[in-house]
């Protein structure tokens, strides 16, 4: 028998959970269901759980509007978001309304009986369902399938290739060498939690992105929860940080070079005048053309200056058993060690990333990261990188090297967590 609800929403992360509220609200008069694809609530929150998975914006703008974010960490993680979803979705009676395991397959209109008709499967097998309003709040992920880039010669990897949307929960990488692909929020999130405990991390990138600090507490916020209401409080920060948003964007449509020029001049204050800020942290395009990367309390520009991360600017050759080939010859951070005849890692003796054979040393050389490496005569390919992750325990001494990927909005898929 088929069921007849007003409103269907499609997906039960923040967005979903934050629909059911408004419909309940404003709406209560109607009736209407959740459908989740997955067997719990959160959405992006509940998915990703690659280490340091966090915010890149703060909570009192990404929260919801009617529940206050209360928390002391304004760039909050990922089980704190997941947490404040669920705490949320019970305080109002959302997550009664919710129906897991459902998986939209299909969604047709008619508009002679004005009503959707939704096929889906659910736990017991083929549902259908009809509505009369239908609200897509899946998200543009594809929860089963990531986009992953082709490498050259990644099949032939000696280590395990991990995604961060499907992230092991048994990768041990403490005391191993770590290279991650990319340079957007999950990269910049990735490196300095694994450099925690990895021997080292090194993000390769294509070209850099704009990268800004940013206190992970907001002390304006936290004060003035001291002083008034919750709900007060919650909705002055809202605001405060929501028009400063608007200002700093529009200074960046307006003034696109002194923007870029503060912003590139923050960078170099927490990484010195000796750092290579013009490879690796000046990007080619405006700021806001792109989305700008956050990092809290500094912590990848932490990493870098203790030395147990570091940047290499360059593009993908091939993936080799050992590890990495870059158009540059070489392998992520590499120098010639003073002590041995031949290419090491900027940081540690050994890299686990093949260099380009000793015959290329006659070549005309390149910079990485401030160290003499040797430029091919191949020419460079256009890769386009995003958040992947190479677990190298098959290379030499059993050393990590990740890979990763950022999301490209032009081959992401359309599909959602709970639409196939």
């Amino acid at each position: 028998m088929t069921e007849h609800v007003d409103v269907i929403v499609v997906g039960a992360g923040i967005s979903g959970i934050g629909t059911g509220y408004h419909l309940q609200t404003r709406c209560p008069d109607r009736s209407y269901i959740l459908l989740e694809g997955r067997q719990s609530m959160g959405g992006t929150w509940d998915l990703f759980r690659y280490p340091g998975i966090r915010s890149d914006s703060d909570m009192h703008t990404l929260g919801f509007v009617f529940h206050p974010w209360t928390a002391a960490k304004s760039i909050a993680d990922g089980p704190s978001i997941r947490a404040y979803v669920e705490e949320t979705a019970q305080a109002y009676g959302i997550d009664r309304k919710i129906r897991y395991g459902h998986h939209v397959k299909s969604a047709a209109w008619s508009t002679e009986d004005a009503r959707w008709t939704v096929e889906a499967t659910g736990p017991d097998g083929p549902v259908t369902l009809t509505c009369n309003f239908l609200s897509m709040c899946a998200g543009y992920y594809n929860y089963a399938k990531a986009y992953s880039p082709e490498f050259e010669g990644a099949d032939s990897f000696a280590g395990q290739i991990v995604h961060p949307q499907f992230w092991p929960e048994d990768l041990d990488y403490s005391g191993k060498r770590v290279v991650v692909i990319g340079s957007g929020a999950t990269a910049v999130t990735l490196v300095p939690s694994m450099a925690k405990t990895a021997a080292h991390v090194t993000m390769l990138q294509r070209s850099p992105t704009y990268i800004v600090a940013r206190p992970g507490e907001d002390g304006v916020a936290n004060w003035l929860r001291g002083k008034l209401p919750a709900k007060a409080a919650y909705g002055i920060t809202r605001w405060k940080n929501v028009l400063m948003g608007m200002f700093f964007y529009r200074m960046a449509r307006k003034k696109p070079a002194v923007v870029k020029e503060r912003m590139i001049g923050m960078v170099r204050d927490h990484l010195g005048p000796d750092y290579d800020v013009a490879t690796h942290f000046t990007p080619r395009y405006n700021p806001w053309d792109q989305r700008v990367c956050l990092v809290p309390d500094g912590d990848l520009f932490t990493a870098i200056n203790a030395g147990t991360a570091s940047i290499v600017t360059d593009t993908i050759a091939r993936i080799t058993p050992d590890g990495i080939h870059l158009d540059s010859g070489e392998g992520p951070a590499c120098r010639r060690d003073r002590h041995r005849d031949g290419p090491r890692t900027a940081t540690d003796e050994r890299s686990g990333v093949q260099p380009r054979r000793q015959a290329d040393r006659t070549r005309r050389p390149a910079t990485v990261q401030g160290h003499d490496v040797r430029r091919r005569a191949e020419p460079v390919l256009d890769l386009r990188l995003h958040q992947r992750v190479v677990d190298a325990e098959g290379g030499p001494d059993g050393d990590l090297h990740v890979p990763a990927v950022e999301y490209d909005e032009e081959a992401r898929p359309a599909s959602g967590d709970a639409v196939q």
